[in-house]
């Protein structure tokens, strides 16, 4: 990897970081309203995996999408503004928080289902395969998803057609408010992946190198015609499930371990270890300050949706 795209990934790190904690505040401001579920602490998980992609791969995860969105390449502008409700947003303002999506992009969203979107994952690898393109799909999802119907549907068809879909697991301790062990059976959830035949991998979520390898190798399998693959992601959280959530059912003493391994840390010190100077780490958190402010500056000055928008976007339109 390149100085330069070091320094990139470097910068959407500390992007969603910060928009995240924007989004938190406005959320507490009455300015975003709705369901909201923050990545802060998974940043490397999302960054890692998606800067192994070509850009013609699709992208497709569940409700906690801010840090995959930007990720993908969308703007804090678009996403500031569909936070915000304002016509401007990536999806007209009539999203919001959970659905957030870029068909440029391929980036497909944002679903609020728990679990349903692994099954449209699998469609989007099919239409790849059908169509005779090399492009793969990488699938997010949390290990709570993989107690869903959906989750076993789909893994199972993915690999009696041998799709070029990657399922990934952001494993991040707890579903909702319950730990794995006490909702799954299997606490080792890249298991679930052998009932179908289906070859699996692991990694440390706060290592972005380390999610980006295991990413790499599976696009690989994936592009060679070998069929699925299925990657379990260890990461962690460090907010509660959505809004609500004070997060009761932790102690002190985990919260501050998985703080110990930011990602953010992690990889602003390979940067240092590969020679680059501590001034343009600073230029880049700067940069990353700015362009959250002025997405929310662009999102609060944005209108809103006109009337007539509840009645758009509704049924697709013919073609012909």
């Amino acid at each position: 990897m390149d100085k330069a795209e070091m320094l990139k990934l470097y910068k959407q790190l500390v992007v969603i970081r910060l928009l995240e904690e924007k989004c938190e505040e406005l959320y507490q401001k009455g300015k975003i309203g709705g369901f909201m579920h923050l990545y802060i602490g998974q940043e490397a998980t999302g960054v890692g995996a998606v800067s192994a992609r070509r850009p013609t791969d699709n992208v497709i995860t569940a409700y906690r999408d801010h840090g995959i969105a930007l990720a993908c390449g969308m703007s804090p502008r678009a996403i500031m503004a569909e936070m915000l409700g304002k016509a401007t947003g990536c999806s007209k303002g009539k999203g919001g928080s959970m659905h957030l999506a870029d068909k440029r992009l391929h980036f497909w969203g944002g679903h609020a289902i728990v679990g349903a979107h692994l099954a449209l994952a699998t469609g989007l690898a099919w239409a790849d395969q059908y169509r005779g393109s090399d492009a793969a799909t990488l699938c997010f999802f949390g290990e709570g998803a993989s107690n869903i119907g959906y989750f076993h549907e789909s893994l199972n068809l993915a690999a009696v057609w041998k799709l070029p879909c990657i399922f990934i697991c952001e494993n991040n301790n707890y579903g909702m408010w319950t730990p794995v062990a006490r909702a799954s059976a299997v606490i080792e959830i890249r298991q679930k992946a052998a009932a179908y035949g289906m070859p699996s991998d692991s990694a440390d979520g706060m290592d972005l190198l380390a999610v980006r390898a295991v990413t790499e190798k599976a696009l690989a399998h994936v592009r060679a015609g070998e069929g699925p693959y299925f990657l379990e992601i260890h990461t962690y959280r460090y907010r509660g499930h959505s809004m609500g959530d004070q997060r009761p059912y932790r102690t002190h003493d985990e919260i501050k371990k998985w703080q110990a391994e930011d990602p953010i840390g992690q990889f602003e010190q390979v940067l240092l270890d590969a020679g680059i100077p501590p001034a343009e780490i600073d230029a880049l958190d700067a940069q990353a300050q700015f362009d959250i402010a002025d997405g929310v500056q662009y999102a609060e000055e944005s209108p809103a949706p006109a009337l007539e928008e509840i009645w758009t976007d509704i049924y697709a339109e013919p073609i012909g």
